[in-house]
């Protein structure tokens, strides 16, 4: 199993408003992807461009699991895993990129 960093992440359009949970392996190339409307038409369609959640993973397997058991969760719980690190809903595109994590 080859070891990398995956990003499992989700962009809100607002805060409680509509959301999009994925995966990618490199987090500020997607996002910016996603703001400038070339990854999903859902997501330009609803405006879903801030970055409001993100979580790291070294193994693609656990980063698709985690993927799939979050879109598996009750909208209520996914808003709740939100507030715990973000709650004001900022966008963390900006911090990320600055930080270097990616």
């Amino acid at each position: 199993m080859r070891q990398h960093n995956y990003y499992v992440y989700i962009l809100a359009s607002r805060p409680f408003g509509a959301i999009y949970i994925g995966v990618t392996n490199d987090l500020a190339h997607r996002v910016l992807e996603h703001r400038a409307g070339t990854r999903s038409k859902h997501i330009a369609k609803y405006k879903i461009f801030q970055l409001v959640y993100y979580e790291h993973h070294q193994y693609i397997n656990n980063a698709l699991e985690r993927e799939g058991n979050l879109k598996a969760w009750r909208r209520a719980w996914k808003d709740e895993l939100i507030e715990t690190d973000n709650p004001n809903w900022r966008d963390l595109y900006d911090s990320f990129c600055s930080e270097g994590e990616w």
